[in-house]
């Protein structure tokens, strides 16, 4: 270990509760963006008060939404690493599953509970202990630039991020990124994620009536719930496959390098039958299949809304039925392409009177190349840091803003590093943060700081 990295570790083992403290109030908030209200502006402006309290000059911007928070301080390189996170939050119902109240912070069993301890406002103040490490190794001037970029509407799609980025590009300039979220999975291995899929949100709404009929009259009055149904079966196989025509025109496969990260990544498939007690995956997959398919675009039923749901039985024929939906897309689909190449199959298929409603917080896929310099410097000195071989998985199933940054700002790599490990309950009650996960995350973040701006 070089004396500079003996320098970080014993700074952060000698400040670590001060930063879990700093999470403790930022966590304090009930920033649920979902929910909205003046607690979004006093998180916002928490959040401006730490990164000025941490050597950042910090400006608020408004938005047609919520503030976003920027913090930039100047290094000795001309290179700038730029750090994405968010400071709005998941709703933490069902309220009763906490075992402590989830805007309270609690410090039990050498984790943190509270509601953002993971996702993501302990991902941001161990970034902001990383660097405050990397700046006092290097006699308080930092390797390379840093801009943070933190926002407030991440858990709803992050809808004008991506025009806010447009109208700063001077000011976000940067040569590569550390996207929000990261850690290291069941097995203890830090894993560096260089991808997400993009996704399109879709409503199918159903109308074969102007009110509810009694279910006596079924052999002759449209069902809504039955007329969903047939539309739905003609959207996906069983197996799987999306039947819109020209669905994969533009889809990318996987190339040779990223299937060559997916094999020598660990095998989730135990985990997964473990974890949710799965008895057959989708089209049957197994073994490495099963990591291979983030590369095969969904088409998801998020919930289905007809006719009456109480207690007992209620004999009506629905008149209204809808579904929600998302289709998870991969490189270079485009969400607004596959909307209308869906309204087009309904109209192929004969089901005009269906209407199909775009969703807010459409994203757009977006990955970095495997090969990139900056994804070895985070895997060598995660391994330096866990002592555990680092995995690259090319891309995941979820969704990020990724590509609003990315592509604007030069095609720049983006890669993940963080706090979180297997059971940090991310998005469920119980949330928390390990305090061995943040201060090791703040270990292997400020070595990529401090190597950052030689690449």
């Amino acid at each position: 270990m070089s004396q500079k990295a003996e320098q970080i570790d014993s700074f952060l083992k000698k400040n670590l509760n001060s930063y879990i403290d700093e999470t403790i109030e930022l966590c304090k908030h009930p920033s649920i963006s979902a929910q909205g209200g003046p607690v979004m502006r006093e998180c916002a402006d928490t959040v401006a008060r730490t990164l000025l309290r941490h050597g950042f000059e910090t400006q608020t911007f408004e938005t047609p939404g919520n503030p976003v928070v920027v913090g930039r301080a100047k290094g000795k390189s001309e290179r700038t690493l730029l750090f994405y996170n968010h400071y709005d939050v998941q709703p933490p119902e069902p309220l009763e599953l906490w075992t402590t109240p989830p805007f309270e912070p609690t410090v039990r069993d050498g984790a943190l509970y509270a509601r953002g301890a993971k996702d993501d406002k302990g991902e941001m103040m161990a970034r902001i202990a990383a660097v405050d490490a990397a700046r006092e190794a290097n006699g308080g001037a930092l390797p390379c630039g840093i801009t943070f970029v933190v926002e407030g509407e991440e858990e709803m799609g992050s809808p004008y991020i991506a025009q806010f980025v447009l109208d700063h590009l001077d000011l976000l300039k940067s040569h590569g990124a550390i996207w929000e979220e990261g850690g290291i999975d069941h097995q203890g291995h830090p894993v560096n994620l260089l991808g997400a899929r993009g996704v399109l949100k879709v409503e199918l709404v159903a109308e074969t009536m102007s009110m509810d009929a009694h279910s006596g009259s079924a052999h002759n009055l449209p069902n809504a719930a039955w007329r969903l149904i047939e539309v739905l079966t003609t959207l996906r196989s069983f197996d799987g496959k999306i039947l819109i025509r020209g669905f994969y025109d533009d889809a990318k496969p996987p190339s040779e390098l990223d299937l060559k990260f997916i094999d020598e990544a660990t095998q989730t498939e135990p985990w997964l039958r473990e974890k949710y007690n799965v008895r057959q995956f989708v089209g049957g997959l197994s073994g490495k299949d099963i990591e291979r398919a983030v590369f095969n675009p969904t088409c998801n039923i998020q919930g289905i809304i007809a006719g009456y749901n109480g207690e007992g039985s209620k004999t009506v024929i629905p008149c209204r039925a809808s579904v929600k939906m998302d289709f998870r897309l991969v490189p270079d689909q485009d969400p607004d392409d596959i909307f209308e190449k869906l309204c087009a199959h309904l109209k192929e298929k004969g089901f005009d009177d269906v209407i199909a409603t775009k969703g807010k917080g459409r994203m757009w896929p977006y990955k970095a190349s495997p090969d990139n310099p900056f994804v070895e410097l985070t895997s060598r000195t995660a391994e330096e840091v866990y002592q555990k071989r680092a995995i690259i998985r090319p891309m995941n199933g979820g969704s990020s803003p990724v590509y609003a940054f990315a592509k604007p700002l030069g095609g720049i790599p983006v890669v993940r590093a963080g706090v979180g490990y297997a059971n940090s309950r991310t998005h469920a009650p119980d949330e928390n943060v390990r305090l061995i996960d943040f201060e090791n995350a703040a270990r292997h973040i400020a070595r990529i700081v401090e190597g950052f701006g030689e690449i």
